[in-house]
């Protein structure tokens, strides 16, 4: 698996994804937060399936 996403990215993913998984624990306490373990993977990995599926590359290299 090559990186396919950048650094701004990344971090916007981890972030959105804690937000996302803190549902489960905080607020409403849904199961729906579980969803954010989605972005919080990839944005921690560094690699999109989608992005690579569409051809994407937000690194801003080859990699």
């Amino acid at each position: 698996m090559k990186t396919n996403e950048g650094g701004l990215d990344r971090a916007l993913r981890v972030v959105v994804g804690l937000g996302l998984l803190a549902l489960v624990f905080v607020g409403p306490k849904t199961p729906w937060g579980y969803a954010g373990l989605v972005p919080l993977l990839t944005g921690l990995v560094g690699y999109c399936p989608l992005y690579a599926l569409l051809r994407i590359n937000t690194c801003g290299r080859a990699g």
